[in-house]
């Protein structure tokens, strides 16, 4: 494994001006050489101006959140990352990483959640390069791995959780969506630790059942919601029904036989939990 370390460059505006100094003054001493008929100045005057062309191609030109990884026939030297204008030995091999925040948004994968029905998932990561010279040595293509590495860390996560509907108190994909990233972001910060990437942060853009089960899914769901509504009811109902049994016999407004009693309880009953309007029927006593 390869650490990043930092390189000094030389100034690029000075060597620039001495570059330039020497092509100019080869082609001054090739010219003299010409007319005077003298090979040397000529000779000296074809190597000043071939040395300044090639000392160019050391220059190099860095925008801020920039880096260069320099490398010098196969070995690594050194990574200049501060902006500005510079020059290095022209022979170095030149690589330009970006340090900028980058997003990734991955295709919708259909994989399995942990009690085998199909999903539907998808998550973006936000991620920078922190050691350049692990991201160009360590892997072969940094880019690509970041991809690939995102997309396994995605059906990993989504094998080990349920969709929805766990066990008590167990997270879900679908109610635990903060826990599920910050799980996510912790996995990948760790399988692209080798390329030298840092994920800033991790959050799920799409989860649904596959298309093949969402309608029994939707179903299910459904009668879930409406056993609960009726839960809810039938609980409401018997409280009511049992405080006014309380408060009745409480001011002894009425005495009940245990006849009356289970008639008024279910008459209430059936008045709260019914769906449609009760419509009640008044005694009025014999004609």
């Amino acid at each position: 494994m390869i650490r990043e370390r930092p390189f000094m460059p030389g100034n690029g505006w000075m060597m620039l001006f001495v570059n330039l100094g020497l092509m100019v003054f080869g082609l001054a001493s090739f010219a003299t050489g010409a007319v005077n008929e003298n090979p040397t100045p000529i000779v000296f005057g074809i190597l000043c101006g071939i040395s300044g062309f090639v000392l160019l191609f050391g220059h190099l030109v860095l925008q801020p959140n920039t880096a260069c990884v320099l490398s010098f026939f196969g070995p690594y030297h050194g990574t200049v990352r501060e902006a500005g204008f510079y020059w290095v030995n022209p022979f170095y091999s030149k690589k330009y990483i970006s340090l900028r925040a980058r997003n990734f948004e991955g295709a919708r994968l259909k994989v399995n959640d942990k009690q085998g029905n199909p999903i539907e998932i998808g998550a973006v990561i936000v991620w920078h390069v922190a050691d350049t010279a692990q991201a160009v040595f360590d892997v072969e293509n940094y880019e690509d791995y970041v991809k690939v590495q995102s997309e396994t860390a995605l059906r990993h996560l989504a094998n080990s959780y349920a969709y929805d509907h766990g066990e008590e108190h167990e997270i879900t994909l679908r109610s635990g969506v903060d826990e599920v990233s910050v799980t996510l972001a912790s996995e990948l910060s760790e399988r692209l630790k080798k390329a030298g990437v840092v994920v800033d942060e991790a959050r799920l853009t799409h989860l649904a059942y596959a298309p093949e089960i969402a309608g029994v899914m939707l179903r299910r769901q459904q009668a879930e919601a409406v056993i609960a509504a009726r839960q809810k009811i039938v609980h409401g109902a018997v409280s009511m029904v049992e405080m006014a049994l309380k408060d009745l016999t409480a001011k002894q407004i009425v005495e009940f036989e245990a006849g009356g009693k289970a008639a008024l309880v279910s008459n209430l009953l059936v008045v709260l939990c019914s769906e449609a309007e009760a419509q009640p029927v008044v005694n009025a006593g014999a004609t």
